[in-house]
């Protein structure tokens, strides 16, 4: 097997097994992607497979660095999950390591009031 195989591989295996320990909380989850410049967050209903809420730093205007636009990104879906009633969420952080942009963005929601 090829080192590029073998590194989609395990970056597959990581993803399920984070997914794997999520399921079944009967709370919606925030999924989390982050590009080389941007990072995305969704607020997703498993049970009902519908997307509720979506945010990215693409669409913002927030001035500074990359932690500093994920922590408002976290702060701006965190109020819109207010909006809809919703005060829990599980954190999805796919096969992204738990630090920098990703720890910004969990911190951002619970300074905006979710419990995660």
């Amino acid at each position: 097997m090829s080192l590029v195989r073998k590194l989609k591989v395990r970056k597959e295996r990581r993803k399920l097994r984070v997914r794997s320990k999520l399921r079944d909380k009967g709370v919606p989850r925030v999924s989390v992607f982050r590009s080389l410049n941007h990072i995305y967050a969704q607020l997703i209903d498993d049970a009902k497979q519908a997307t509720l809420a979506s945010v990215s730093t693409q669409e913002m205007a927030t001035k500074g660095d990359k932690k500093t636009k994920a922590h408002a990104a976290g702060m701006q879906l965190a109020k819109k999950a207010q909006g809809l009633g919703i005060e829990e969420v599980v954190f999805d952080r796919g096969h992204f390591l738990y630090h920098g942009r990703i720890k910004a963005l969990a911190d951002g929601l619970r300074e905006g009031g979710l419990k995660v």
